[in-house]
């Protein structure tokens, strides 16, 4: 896949992104929300390949939880360079990506099968890659695995909320041509979140592994027709398992997936529509994120003049520092135990019930904390072996 983007459109598309990317790297994302494309989708619906396709990159693969952090991946098209990555987590930096990112993973969510809210950002430029900035999210598992927690499925579900509730997040749902759409959890999220499908865009992916008689059905989906969502489908058809053991090139996929849309008896209108391939899911998600924080531009400033000005406030109120007397010294202490109580107080308090509330930050943290003990408690089997062999427990 070229990603190449109209050439009126690439002029006017970078400022906005690398704005968006300048304000979640200080940190601006922890108060504000940000504009942003977030990826959701079942466990095996395809997330990887299509992220692989955009971006050039051999993202992991496997069976189960195979992201296990939000992964922000950041598109630059720079001519004239030769194709780099850079990965960023913790304050670290890799070059090396293609099998780091599971390095970077076992870091932050440890070895094994736990998940974390921590972000890695994967950076890539390259003259063949669109300007997109995407969050790639573990893919929802319904029933765990041998070493994973019980209630790993709600920990992604939390995860998952946690980005998609914003109204700044457009929802790009990846869901299998071969599945029940109705059925599929990650949409039913996205519904949830987003009931009018303002913000929701879905691709469908494996439109080869369909049965045949279903193919006017699946169509029917692309067209809006079924569950309509404001900024539609798109079907796409990436590398498949014997393609990536048999080494095809992306742009011989590309190719391949082009072919096979040109070729199909019912999926061929689609290409006349731009509804279908990788190359026209990156023009139209790169044009949604442009649009989509162009409209958020002016309420995000707003947003940042009043967080400014309340934090100058406060600066000043320090400004004189403690009065030198000991009389004034002891007035200035008195009003700030005074205020610091108030707050507390006021944290404390069960309403309003908002994130600054100490309860509901104490619920997360107790949250945390006992997902943590659930991942590594000792099996009972595990305990009666080694009683049975009489090995004392340290």
């Amino acid at each position: 896949m070229r990603g190449e983007v109209h050439s009126h459109l690439e002029e006017s598309i970078r400022p906005y992104i690398d704005l968006i990317d300048t304000l979640r790297s200080v940190g601006i994302h922890k108060d504000l929300a940000l504009p942003t494309i977030v990826v959701i989708g079942d466990q095996s619906s395809g997330k990887s390949s299509v992220l692989e396709a955009l971006s050039g990159v051999a993202l992991p693969r496997g069976n189960g939880i195979v992201t296990r952090c939000p992964l922000e991946l950041r598109l630059k098209k720079v001519p004239g360079v030769n194709w780099k990555a850079v990965l960023t987590y913790d304050k670290k930096a890799d070059e090396s990506v293609n099998s780091s990112n599971f390095a970077a993973q076992n870091e932050l969510a440890g070895k094994g099968v736990g998940i974390r809210d921590e972000l890695i950002t994967l950076e890539v430029m390259s003259p063949d890659v669109c300007d997109l900035t995407l969050i790639d999210l573990p893919g929802i598992a319904r029933v765990p695995v041998e070493g994973q927690p019980e209630d790993i499925g709600k920990q992604i579900k939390r995860l998952i909320m946690k980005y998609i509730k914003k109204h700044e997040t457009i929802n790009l749902v990846v869901v299998p041509c071969n599945t029940d759409i109705a059925t599929t959890e990650a949409l039913k999220m996205a519904q949830e979140v987003d009931p009018e499908g303002i913000r929701t865009v879905a691709i469908l992916t494996k439109p080869d592994l369909i049965d045949k008689g279903t193919e006017k059905t699946v169509l029917a989906i692309v067209h809006n027709k079924v569950i309509p969502l404001r900024k539609g489908y798109i079907m796409v058809k990436c590398r498949g398992q014997q393609q990536i053991n048999d080494d095809i090139p992306l742009e011989e996929a590309a190719q391949m997936e082009r072919d096979f849309f040109q070729n199909h008896d019912y999926f061929r209108c689609l290409l006349k529509e731009d509804n279908a391939t990788i190359k026209s899911l990156a023009v139209k998600l790169t044009q949604d994120l442009v649009d989509h924080i162009e409209k958020s531009l002016p309420q995000l400033q707003e947003q940042i003049k009043k967080q400014l000005w309340s934090v100058k406030k406060a600066l000043k109120d320090c400004e004189d520092g403690p009065p030198e007397d000991l009389e004034g010294a002891k007035e200035f202490l008195i009003k700030t135990l005074n205020g610091f109580n108030e707050e507390i107080k006021s944290l404390s308090s069960g309403e309003p019930m908002t994130e600054k509330n100490m309860f509901a930050q104490l619920r997360a943290e107790f949250k945390k904390w006992n997902d943590y003990l659930n991942s590594t408690k000792t099996s009972c089997e595990y305990i009666f072996t080694f009683k049975k062999q009489r090995i004392p427990f340290s």
